[in-house]
């Protein structure tokens, strides 16, 4: 299911340049860009991701991750292939590194299909993730369209490595993104993601001031690469300065995969200690991931204490809210609080086999 892209621009040599995210790839008919799905053919670039998947699942909101938003609500994930970065710690390589050609993904997911498959399963929205959405970008916001036509809601799960210009048209589609910040170095970004820091900054700022999406960071530590004490201070110090206290941080465990299996999974004292620092640093909304920790993924009123979130993993086992504010002291906690359910719901990551 080929279709013109609609990042890109002719170069005085003959070439065509993906405008895209800042690559800025520029490419002969026949070749594909760095992600593998954007493509130079016949004096255009076309993107061979529209109508793909590699799979769907039915997850709860909390798994994305997102805390503050539709805290309890099921969503439909979906991916396809390839990826704008290098990561080589990438815990979904099996997709984000796959080739067209290898298999991964089936057409004909239309985005009335995809609709129809949240309708079906019952999940009132669609979170594009599992590989980055950004190199998918046209597909995104066709599906998001859709989506919000049926009166779903739209989450982005990203690294935020994208352009201004085709940042500013993919985001008012989305009610809600998790933007991944690999580290808090351009020489990790460098070496470890081939790629760079200031992008995913200026995209995380952007977000923050100039749209109204909810967004949640992300930060995952590995041990010796990202995980040092002056690190989260100060990624945590800078998300106070540029997006506010309010800004949920999710800090999570790496576990070894793809080309980095010679680290150590981060221990869970890492966690919860650079927690403390970033609370340290003045964000109301620290959370950690990927260990069993319920302490550091309840929501805490920042006012007087008290758990208005209780989780345990992605479960939602109470809410204490009175609309937007605690239960008990009137505190406003920040987020996206229109729906909320107790569940112990768990997704699990299918590829396709969902009702046609």
């Amino acid at each position: 299911m080929i279709r013109e892209a609609r990042y890109w621009e002719p170069t005085e040599d003959g070439r065509v340049r993906c405008t895209l995210c800042p690559r800025d790839c520029r490419l002969r008919d026949g070749q594909a860009g760095f992600c593998s799905v954007r493509a130079a053919e016949g004096g255009r670039l076309v993107t061979r991701a529209w109508g793909r998947s590699t799979g769907f699942a039915v997850d709860p909101i909390e798994k994305k991750p997102l805390a503050h938003f539709r805290p309890g609500s099921k969503v439909l994930s979906f991916g396809t292939e390839g990826c704008n970065l290098g990561c080589q710690f990438c815990q979904n390589w099996n997709t984000s590194k796959a080739r067209l050609g290898d298999e991964a993904a089936e057409d004909g997911f239309t985005p009335e299909r995809v609709v129809a498959l949240a309708r079906e399963v019952g999940a009132p929205g669609i979170a594009f993730t599992y590989n980055d959405p950004v190199i998918w970008a046209e597909y995104a916001i066709d599906v998001a369209r859709a989506a919000h036509t049926a009166g779903l809601f739209t989450v982005f799960v990203t690294a935020g490595y994208v352009t201004p210009a085709a940042r500013a048209e993919i985001f008012p589609h989305m009610d809600a993104a998790n933007v991944d910040l690999k580290a808090f170095t351009e020489e990790f970004y460098a070496h470890v993601t081939l790629g760079h820091l200031a992008p995913v900054l200026d995209t995380l700022e952007w977000l923050a001031r100039a749209t109204g999406v909810w967004v949640v960071v992300t930060n995952l530590l590995i041990p010796g690469l990202n995980d040092g004490v002056d690190e989260t201070r100060a990624l945590a110090r800078w998300l106070v300065q540029h997006m506010g206290a309010d800004v949920p941080l999710h800090l999570t465990g790496f576990h070894p995969d793809w080309r980095l299996r010679d680290r150590p999974p981060t221990p869970a004292g890492t966690l919860s200690a650079a927690r403390a620092i970033a609370r340290g640093e003045g964000l109301r909304h620290v959370y950690t991931g990927n260990v069993r920790d319920p302490e550091g993924q309840t929501t805490w009123c920042p006012g007087c204490g008290a758990a208005v979130i209780a989780r345990d993993w992605h479960a939602v086992r109470s809410v204490a809210l009175s609309g937007d504010a605690c239960a008990r002291c009137g505190t406003r906690i920040a987020g996206r609080f229109e729906a909320r359910t107790v569940s112990s719901t768990t997704g699990a990551r299918r590829r396709l086999g969902l009702p046609s």
